[in-house]
This record gives C-alpha cells, structure tokens and sequence, in this order.
C-alpha cells in the first residue's frame, strides 16, 4: 500500500529555484513534508515565505559539491523529521562552450562536482533511512545524458555519469526494497541556462533560447511526482527529447549530424 504523502519526507537538492523549486512546492501542496537544500539563503528564505505550512518545509544552506554539507543536510533532515521516503537530486550546473575553447578544465571539473559527485554524496548519507524506508531515489538527469551535446562536453559527461551510477546502484538495490530511477526533463523554462559556464568559467548570463516556448518547471513537477509515484524505471520528457533518444539510439551517425545542426543554429552558438 502506497504511504500517503502526508506521511512521507520528500527531500530535493537544488530545491530553491528551478525544477527544484517547483518540485519543492508541487509536494508540499500534496501534504508531504519537504525538505530542500540551496546555496542561496535569500532564495531559501523566499521560497518559505510562499507556503502556508512553514512547518512541512524545512530550508537548510548547503552546497552538494561539498561533502561535508551534504552529510549535514541529510542529518539535519533525520533530526527534524526522523526519516527519508524520496531523494531528488536535482541540483545542476550547465556549461555552453566548446571544449577546444575552454581557457582551463574548471569549468568541467565544476560541473562534476555539483552534478555527479553532488548527487554521489547526497545518496551515500541518505541510504540507510531510504533502506529503513524502503524509498526511492531520483536523478534529475537530461537528454544530455543519453547523447551528447556539442558546446556540453562537460554537462554531459556529468549526466553519462550520473546515469551509469544510478543504473548500477539501481540493479545493486533490485531486492532491497528500494527504487532506483532518473528523469530527464528536456529543455525547460529555468535559470539554469543564464548560470551556465562560459569558456572562462564565468556564468553566461542569459539564453539562447525562448524560455516561453520551454516546459514550464511546474509541468515537469507535476510529471517527475507521478513517475515517482508510480515507480517507474525513467522518464524522458518532451517530444524532441524522446525522438532524440530514439534516433541516436538507432541511426547515431545521422543524429551526429542532426544534433550539430541543432545547435549551430542557436543564437550566439560556439559551433562555427
């Protein structure tokens, strides 16, 4: 019998803005109880100051590429409310430049650690209560982490990583009682293309893209929540992020060439 939210700890990293965001109220609207992380305090403290049970949310100032905060995170979460029923690691670092055109490796080793090695920590703290619980654990991956992106070697990377770590913990924790999945969102309406890594390392500022054409975060809460709910293996959202999959898994050198068009054609694209 499934837990009703009411009785259920949903814990999201990245929660303060974003996808993350969204998530963070999209469960607290259902009852859950939330618990989110976030470099930002004042993005934290906004995000209580928008629901009414500031009692279920629970805000706590962390960055996951540090290890040391994602162990205080996890245990600060289990002294508030005494167990963990869904991890989220949502929180992600995007990059726009051609790796030829990197003035040094940062940038990559930036995107590692918040999008791999951050979900990595998160995981290894919270997995005894997710044991205890027999709960679930989702990576917010991307179609990036099926086929890689020209001017995202090192968002890519990150998400190859991600996926290939979380299928193996997913087949180590078959009979444990614990799921195992990861969702990739496709293009979104979020900030995490204006925080974006140039060649120098430095955040872009804007983006190449029309966000009011993009899913909207809330649409992508309301999906990612009932996959979860349902326990469902993966998610890949929007119709180009599945007919990418589907190409590059059947015809890759064509999606090659697809893929690159895409991208050259972006307004301010690295592709030459």
């Amino acid at each position: 019998m499934k837990t009703p939210y009411d009785q259920q700890v949903i814990v999201i990293t990245g929660g303060s803005s974003g996808i993350g965001k969204a998530l963070a109220l999209h469960y607290h609207a259902l009852g859950a109880k939330v618990a989110v992380c976030g470099r930002n305090a004042q993005a934290l403290e906004a995000l209580q100051n928008q629901v009414v049970d500031a009692s279920r949310l629970f805000t706590v100032q962390a960055d996951v590429a540090r290890r040391d905060d994602c162990k205080r995170f996890i245990e600060a979460i289990i002294a508030r409310y005494g167990r963990l029923d869904v991890l989220i690691c949502n929180a992600g670092l995007s990059m726009r430049a051609l790796f030829a055109d990197l003035q040094d490796l940062h940038p990559i080793e930036q995107l590692m650690q918040v999008n791999f090695w951050g979900a990595v920590y998160c995981i290894h703290h919270a997995l005894p209560y997710l044991l205890q619980s027999r709960g679930v654990i989702v990576g917010m991956s991307s179609i990036a982490g099926y086929r890689g992106l020209p001017g995202r070697t090192g968002y890519s990377a990150s998400k190859f990583a991600l996926q290939g770590f979380l299928e193996s913990l997913r087949t180590e924790l078959l009979h444990s009682g614990v799921h195992v999945m990861w969702i990739c969102p496709g293009f979104t309406a979020s900030n995490i293309r204006q925080t974006a890594l140039n060649e120098k390392g430095e955040q872009q500022g804007e983006t190449p893209l029309d966000e009011s054409k993009l899913m909207p975060a809330e649409r992508v809460a309301v999906l990612t929540e009932r996959a979860i709910a349902r326990r469902k293996r993966t998610l890949v959202l929007t119709t180009q992020g599945k007919l990418t999959v589907w190409i590059n898994r059947i015809f890759p050198g064509w999606a090659d060439h697809l893929v690159y068009q895409h991208f050259r054609k972006e307004p301010g694209s690295p592709l030459k």
